[in-house]
């Protein structure tokens, strides 16, 4: 079931290691099928060196094993939830990739401070609140995910054009049309928060760039008239 999907998916997680987002199992990555409503993600806890194509695990979206022999990651979810909220979003992945995650446990969105950040996110990344301890102790990740979806309806988001979110004293989740697309964007918010760190370090007092800046990258890359690369 879903064999083709399967490899993509594992693909996409080993690439959290190649692009150094994770260490030993810390992070998971998972594409929906729209037109069965299935999910496949990684399974919990199995390491990268050891997994294979046949390890991914497959879910219905309300949690239920379909197909696979391991437990699908604990963070499934989350990743539920934001299948369900956001219809197009097609791949979802999490880390707690160094730099991004400081700023999640920060309890801090990152600003948008250049260009670099203005060619992948149209404003801030975002960090949503902490969870209660009643949601904690009840269907925590479930809630993880709710509280992100939360702040994307409260700050009126696109998660198309703001492709990834942080999540106060845990990590990121990133969005994408795909698997791959949703890697890639894991991949920026760390380069981001890098940037923005060193940014803060360079200068205490620095404030965003200008939003005309923001509308000039974002849109050139994005927009309607968007000009950034080769015609299709």
């Amino acid at each position: 079931m879903l064999e083709a999907l399967k490899e993509k998916v594992w693909k996409a997680n080993l690439d959290l290691v190649k692009h150094h987002l994770v260490l030993f199992t810390w992070g998971n990555v998972s594409e929906i099928d729209r037109a069965s409503k299935l999910v496949v993600i990684k399974p919990s806890g199995v390491s990268y060196d050891e997994m294979r194509p046949e390890d991914m695990v497959v879910v219905d979206l309300n949690g239920n094993v379909v197909e696979g022999e391991l437990r699908p990651s604990s963070d499934t979810p989350t990743h539920i939830e934001f299948y369900k909220a956001f219809p197009h979003v097609g791949g979802v992945t999490h880390t707690h990739s160094t730099y991004a995650t400081a700023w999640a446990q920060a309890g801090r969105s990152i600003p948008f401070y250049g260009t670099t950040h203005a060619d992948y996110f149209y404003g801030d990344i975002p960090c949503a609140r902490s969870l209660t301890q009643a949601e904690i102790e009840g269907e925590y990740e479930k809630n993880t995910g709710l509280a992100i979806i939360e702040k994307f309806h409260e700050d009126k988001l696109n998660p198309l054009e703001v492709p990834g979110v942080l999540i106060k004293s845990h990590g990121v989740f990133a969005f994408g049309k795909d698997s791959d697309a949703s890697v890639y964007n894991a991949t920026v918010i760390e380069e981001v928060a890098k940037m923005a760190t060193i940014t803060e370090q360079v200068n205490p007092t620095v404030v965003r760039a200008d939003k005309f800046m923001l509308e000039k990258h974002y849109q050139r890359k994005h927009g309607k008239n968007a000009y950034y690369g080769q015609k299709k």
